[in-house]
């Protein structure tokens, strides 16, 4: 019978994102999850830590990394993709939806350098399909809500869901980005927590319950069912929907949302350097009221 994969969780607390390396004992092949490239917004610097961390992490215990997977285009931090495969060799999977997700913000943020059909990313994943590691697989799972194009990633007894799930005390991901949908989010859910109630779920954030002092991210289906405060078993999807859109409704744009997202959609890869040899990312204006109006006249 083969090992049950071994996996190492990376907590990037700027971001509140949880990076994972996943790997087959038996071969020594792994995976890298939603790998996080450290940003200082602040300063505009770029840095490697995040990833230098998973890197040295794998060498030490003799893996390979073969694949980089990303459940989404993030907006919260900048995929450390494009270096993890610059490092490696490995190629960048992610939902086959994602080009929905690039024809939505490619316009908004000049991204005409966007490669066609996704071709930014080595592999487009559908859902069903398998993908080896080693002596085990990955299953994709299609979970759109967050975003069109969320998937998640079943592996032995373990599933890997992006941002549909946080920890029950915390409840579920938000839908009002563009292509977002409660509906198609509530389906998504009730299709991962019918998996076994022993499935171990791995969440890509941690923002800490109301009455919780530490981090966490692993959790289980039955658990989900029992106490996700948005999504316990007894919950209807008009009930849900009505919370999570009241919930939407007050928050507010992610930190890092504008930078995240026109990184992501390039696979990690930054933008082209400009005719003045510049490499810069942009920061859209809202110009809907009158003093931006005034400005712009």
């Amino acid at each position: 019978m083969d090992a049950a994969p071994a996996i190492l969780a990376f907590f990037d607390e700027p971001t509140f994102t949880v990076t994972y390396l996943v790997a087959d004992p038996a071969t020594g092949t792994a995976a890298v999850i939603d790998p996080v490239l450290d940003f200082d917004q602040a300063s505009a610097r770029i840095g490697s830590a995040s990833v230098e961390a998973v890197l040295a992490a794998a060498s030490a215990r003799g893996w390979r990394i073969e694949m980089v997977l990303e459940t989404h285009a993030h907006a919260d931090h900048l995929s450390g993709a494009k270096l993890i495969a610059a490092r490696t060799g490995a190629w960048i999977g992610i939902g086959a939806h994602i080009t929905e997700v690039q024809a939505t913000f490619a316009p908004m943020f000049g991204a005409d350098d966007l490669l066609p059909e996704g071709r930014d990313f080595d592999r487009l994943l559908h859902d069903g399909e398998t993908v080896p590691l080693g002596n085990l697989a990955f299953t994709v799972m299609h979970t759109p809500g967050h975003t069109a194009a969320c998937i998640s990633f079943r592996i032995d007894d373990a599933v890997f869901v992006g941002d549909t799930l946080f920890m029950p005390d915390y409840g579920t991901a938000r839908c009002d980005f563009p292509g977002g949908d409660a509906h198609a989010l509530y389906a998504s859910i009730r299709r991962l927590l019918a998996l076994p109630d022993e499935t171990r779920m791995f969440l890509c954030h941690d923002y800490k319950g109301p009455e919780r002092t530490g981090f966490a991210w692993e959790t289980t289906v039955g658990e989900q069912r029992r106490a996700n405060v948005q999504a316990h078993d007894g919950i209807d999807e008009a009930a849900f929907v009505t919370l999570r859109q009241a919930r939407d409704a007050t928050l507010a744009p992610p930190r890092l949302l504008l930078p995240s997202i026109q990184v992501n959609i390039r696979a990690g890869r930054l933008p082209p350097v400009d005719a003045q040899g510049v490499q810069a990312l942009r920061l859209p204006l809202r110009a809907g009221d009158a003093v931006a109006a005034t400005l712009l006249s």
